[in-house]
This record gives C-alpha cells, sequence and structure tokens, in this order.
C-alpha cells in the first residue's frame, strides 16, 4: 500500500469510535416518534436527479417531534437532556470534538453523541459523526435516521482531511453506512433503494467545481423473503458473453453477473499481497532483496516460502515444537489460492511449484510506469504517457512479461499498473485520457499475444472511473486498491456495475495491527475489519446483489518495517528505520485508532525482527481466514 491511498480513499477518523469495546447504558431522552421518518409529510423534494437537488421544510416542528433529538432540523431537545446536562456539568464533554472521535474518548459513545450533536461543525459532518456514535452506540434506528437526514439536507458536504491535502464527501458515504446497517440487521426490514449521490470532482480539491447530482431515495419494506430472492442460482443462466480460451474464463450471465472460472469451476479470488521482506532492509538503500531469489541460508531454497517456521509461543525463539513449515504451506492452509506480483516473476520455477505443489495460481502483473518503472524515466521526472519514448519501453515490458509467463500454469490473469492514478513517479492526473488510452492499447496487445487470460487495470479506488470507461473497452477486469473500513467496498460494485459494466476485484485491502490501546486489540480488530470486507466481497458474488465481485487481494501477507520514513516520518527520528517496527501514522484512516500504521499491515507478523525472514507470528486475521475460507471451498 502506498502513502497515498489513505487520501484518496476516505479520511474515517470516525472509525475509531466504531471499533469501540463494552457498550454503556445510554438511554436517548428523545428518540422521536417515527422510526423511519417520511420526509413528504414535513417538505418537498425539489429537483430530484439533479444537480439542483434540495430539500425544503415546510414543517420544522412536525419534522423535530418525528427525528427526535440530536439530528437535524431537532438541535435544540438534547438541551433538555438530563444525561447531557450531567455530562455537561461533570466535565465529560470538555475538549475538541475531534477528541470525541479517537483518542480518550474513543469508547465513550454517549459523550460522543452529546459533543457531536451540540458541536459547532458543518452540519454534515456534524451529522456524520452524530450518527456513527449512535451506531456503535448500538442506537441503529436513530443512527439510520441521523445518516440518512445527511442524504436529504447535506448531501453536498464535504470535510477536510488534518492536512488540508484531500476532502472527502460525506453523503456517499452516509449512504453507505445506511445500506451496511440495513444488511448487518435484517430484522429492521428496510431497504434503502434508489440513494444516490454522482459526483464530478474534476480530479481535484477544488470543491467549488464540483458537479453533484443527487437522488436521497427512499426506504422501503424488505423482508427475509425479500433477502432470499436476491440469491439466484447462475448456472442455469444463459451465457452471453465469454472472455478467455483457455483453461481461466470471465462469463457473463444473462442477468448481468460475472463469474471467473478455471478448470470449469467457479473461482472466487482469495488473494495475498505475498513477500518475505527480511528486517533491516529497504529499496531506499537498495538492500531490499527479491523474496523469489532469496536464500540467506543457502540452502537451496528460497527463504520465505520455505524455510519460514511459527513462533507459536511467542517467545521470539524457534523452540522444539516449531519446526520449518514455509510461507507456500501456510498459505495453502489458509485457504488461499492467489497471489499477487506486482511486477514480472524473477523466478518462473518457484512459481510453478507454487502451483503444483500448493494450488496457488498468480495475478501477475506489471507497474506500467508507476514508481518510474519500466518507463525509462529517472523517479524525479516520472512516467510521461505522452512521451513516445516511455510509451515504447513500457510496451517492451509488458510483452517480455507476456511471452514469458503466457503459457505458465500458474497464470490466472493480467494485472496492469498499481493505482497510478495517484501518480507516483508517473503524470497520470495531468492527463488521465492519454494514461487509459495508452493502458487499453497495451490490453489489445495482451490480447493477440494471449487470448487464453483476461486483462485487468489496478486503479487506486475509483479514481476516474468515467474516464477508465470511456477508454478502456478491451480491459476485461477493474481492480482497484480500496481502504474504505470494516464495512467493506459499498459502493464501488454498483458504481463500476452502472459506470462500464465490469467485473471487479480488489487488488489490495486491510487494516494494520498496531493500536494504541494494545496489540490484542489491533489483532481482534484487524480481524473484524477483514471480516467485514470479506463478507462484502462474498455479498456481491455471482448469485449475489450486485454479481460483479470476483474476489480480493488482501494486503498484506507479512509486515514491511522499512515503511516509516518513507511513507511518513520515522517515530524515532531517524530518516530511515527498516530494523526498527514504527509506529508512525500514516495518516487518518478507516482504522481501529482512527490512523494507519504502515508497517503493520501483515496478516502475519515477525516478532521482534531478530530471526527475520524465517519467524511467523501468526495473527488472528489468519485464522479468520483459515476458518471462513475453507469452510466455503
Amino acid at each position: 500500500m502506498k502513502k497515498i491511498i489513505l487520501f484518496m480513499t476516505l479520511a474515517f477518523g470516525f472509525e475509531a469510535c466504531l471499533f469501540g469495546a463494552e457498550k454503556e447504558d445510554f438511554i436517548l431522552h428523545y428518540p422521536g416518534k417515527e422510526a423511519v421518518v417520511n420526509y413528504e409529510k414535513y417538505g418537498i423534494f425539489h429537483n430530484i436527479g439533479t444537480k439542483d437537488y434540495y430539500y425544503e421544510i415546510t414543517d420544522k416542528n412536525g419534522l423535530s417531534r418525528a427525528i427526535g433529538e440530536g439530528i437535524h432540523p431537532n438541535t435544540h431537545s438534547i438541551l433538555k437532556d438530563i444525561q447531557y446536562k450531567r455530562f455537561l456539568n461533570d466535565g465529560k464533554l470538555k475538549g475538541s470534538r475531534w477528541d470525541f472521535v479517537g483518542g480518550d474518548n474513543i469508547e465513550d459513545f454517549q459523550a460522543n453523541f452529546y459533543k457531536w450533536a451540540t458541536a459547532a461543525e458543518a452540519p454534515g459532518v456534524k451529522l456524520f459523526y452524530t450518527a456513527a456514535a449512535l451506531e456503535e452506540a448500538g442506537h441503529i434506528q436513530h443512527a439510520l435516521k441521523a445518516y440518512y437526514a445527511i442524504v436529504v439536507h447535506y448531501p453536498h458536504t464535504a470535510s477536510w482531511n488534518a492536512e488540508q491535502t484531500f476532502s472527502w464527501h460525506i453523503g456517499p458515504v452516509a449512504i453507505d453506512a445506511i445500506k451496511y446497517i440495513c444488511r448487518k440487521n435484517p430484522e429492521l426490514e428496510i431497504m434503502l433503494v434508489d440513494a444516490s449521490i454522482e459526483i464530478d470532482d474534476k480530479g481535484d480539491n477544488d470543491r467549488q467545481n464540483d458537479i453533484i447530482i443527487v437522488n436521497p431515495g427512499r426506504f422501503v419494506k424488505y423482508t427475509k423473503e425479500d433477502r432470499k430472492k436476491e440469491k439466484v442460482d447462475v448456472s442455469k443462466l444463459k451465457i452471453v458473453k465469454t472472455i478467455g480460451k483457455g483453461k481461466v474464463k470471465l462469463l457473463k450471465f444473462s442477468n448481468g453477473h460475472w463469474q471467473l472460472k478455471v478448470n470449469n469451476k467457479p473461482y472466487i479470488i482469495k488473494g495475498n499481497a505475498y513477500g518475505s521482506t527480511t528486517v533491516g532492509t529497504t529499496p531506499v538503500e537498495g538492500t531490499l532483496e527479491d523474496w523469489m531469489l532469496m536464500d540467506r541460508n543457502k540452502n537451496g531454497k528460497m527463504d520465505g516460502p520455505f524455510d519460514a517456521w511459527v513462533d507459536k509461543d511467542q517467545n521470539n525463539k524457534q523452540d522444539a515444537d516449531e519446526p520449518v513449515v514455509g510461507d507456500f504451506q501456510l498459505m495453502k492452509e489458509m485457504g488461499c489460492n492467489a497471489i499477487r506480483v506486482y511486477h514480472h516473476a524473477s523466478n518462473r520455477e518457484l512459481l510453478r511449484k507454487l502451483h503444483k505443489d500448493y494450488g496457488i495460481m498468480v495475478l501477475m502483473g506489471d507497474f506500467l510506469g508507476m514508481y518510474a518503472t519500466g518507463s525509462g524515466a529517472d523517479y524525479d521526472e516520472g512516467t510521461d504517457y505522452s512521451n513516445p519514448k516511455h510509451r515504447e519501453n513500457m510496451v517492451k515490458s509488458v510483452k517480455k512479461m507476456v511471452m514469458e509467463n503466457k503459457d505458465e500454469p500458474y497464470l490466472l490473469m493480467w494485472v496492469l499498473g498499481n493505482e497510478n492514478n495517484y501518480s507516483v513517479a508517473c503524470n497520470v492526473s495531468k492527463n488521465p485520457e492519454v494514461y487509459y488510452k495508452f493502458a487499453n492499447q497495451v490490453a489489445k496487445i495482451i490480447h493477440e499475444m494471449d487470448p487464453n487470460h483476461p486483462v485487468a487495470i489496478n486503479n487506486g479506488d475509483l479514481g476516474y472511473l468515467e474516464i477508465f470507461a470511456e477508454h478502456c473497452k478491451d480491459v476485461d477486469v477493474f481492480s482497484c486498491n480500496s481502504y474504505r473500513g470494516y464495512r467493506g467496498f459499498t459502493s464501488v460494485w454498483e458504481k463500476v456495475k452502472n459506470t462500464c459494466d465490469k467485473p471487479v476485484f480488489i487488488g489490495e485491502y486491510g487494516c494494520p495491527a498496531y493500536s494504541i490501546k494494545g496489540l490484542e486489540f489491533g489483532e481482534e480488530k484487524q480481524a473484524e475489519y477483514h471480516r467485514g470486507c470479506w463478507e462484502d466481497i462474498m455479498d456481491n458474488t455471482a448469485g449475489n446483489k450486485t454479481g460483479n465481485a470476483l474476489g480480493g487481494v488482501i494486503f498484506e501477507w507479512i509486515d514491511e518495517w522499512w515503511k516509516c520514513g518513507v511513507d511518513v516520518p520515522s517515530t524515532d527520528g531517524k530518516a530511515f528505520s527498516p530494523g526498527y517496527h514504527d509506529t508512525a501514522e500514516l495518516g487518518s484512516g478507516p482504522f481501529p485508532d482512527g490512523w494507519g500504521y504502515s508497517e503493520w499491515f501483515g496478516i502475519v507478523g515477525q516478532g521482534d525482527g531478530k530471526n527475520s525472514p524465517y519467524l511467523r507470528h501468526l495473527r488472528k486475521a489468519y485464522y479468520l481466514y483459515k476458518d471462513i475460507w475453507n469452510k466455503e471451498k
């Protein structure tokens, strides 16, 4: 995961309060008269489905009574709440409102609610964090009303991150939250339909030039029987499109759902961003080794794949009952069926063994000029996608990759780029049309050389999706790295389906295992995050909901200790600290503390680092996947 990813996704500092522990008793003073508010009774919706949408309140008192305390326009009844007055008098609401998203108040949801419901903040932002506190406190119905009030009244609201480098739109996230809550609480028997907030942000951070199309949608009754009807047996449907002439095929069914098949069997990508990074090495100093070639103990076997062992008692030494097992075997036992190789393969014999002995296939990638890789450009110069020489070099790089791997049994799919739209040492953001047109030309070349495997492009979340849809007709699969929080990827599936009708796999997703509340807490919340993400993927595979999810790739297999000082400043004051497991914050994000810790994303740890690259600490997320992935076979 690269340093820009969190600023692209969503600056969800609020996730901290959503990862709290036990909920204390918290009784609403005035929950409102309507569980689901009928806004048409209290006002008029104007210009639905246009950039000129707005809601006009005609009966403010009636709407206030219906909606309850703390939710617009009911900003007064909370002041009569006896508990609020007690919290205020006891000093429990002192401090910045942002202290009531994370930090010392992370678990006091009632205080969070009172603070945000009365905060001097933009109304949409205020409502969002109010809703988040209510959700975690278990006041689900009231939380739904608060989230929906954003959609109705403040769909245009944007909030800046702490660094003022990126703003995120709150309205679409509120819709995602509503859909997630309805899905996870079927006893409510409601669903939000037709709601959408489409944003053309012009690819910049100038919120004044955004074009925002709003449809607030409506709540409808949705029973358990309705949920059952969502599921479809696609094997009984007509196949209307087939991509791939070999053992790997993409199928599109008559209902618009997509399915990946390998050897005529449905194949959901259960992937790992695999590597075996040695503590103390860093790409900045040129010391980072290629895991496919690394054999430090000179035994003729690659270190991580075959010589890793599990430190079961976490005493940072190999005991008699901790035999060598190897990462490949650990991934096989976990139920993993694919790894992502970001840029070419240096040891194809190793990958053949990965497939033959462990049943794991490869998503084979070329950076396509990201980080100036393959283009011939200097890093500081960056890849210029309009430069004929850079384009020529990248085509040569891709052709080399295809010629070397197209007939290999381990090959699952080609993956072009790695969130190139973030423009790290490349110029996509200056002229995205040029990049996506070039990517499509490359996809055509690959199809001519290899008609047997699909071609994917890897994007940073949904950036420039409309431009991709217009110019990448020959790219078969849309892949995106996405870090949206424990709810999963929510609107990604529908947005891609409605914009370009491509199948989707998540190229990276994950969560750090570190937390200021302790490693045990961090591991538990990392596992919860992964569970929510995987459930969302499965809920959108063929036969379910949008039906365009092909699977996902966990970021990442093992902690990389070199990232602080590169992604963010090191907490030990050194420029680079590859021998120190740093806890510097990567920026606000959808993680347990509200912060990302870039050196802690592994579902496998390396202990104190002294036995790297061999020691493995299997975290709770590893065992989570071992359980659910093997049950899904």
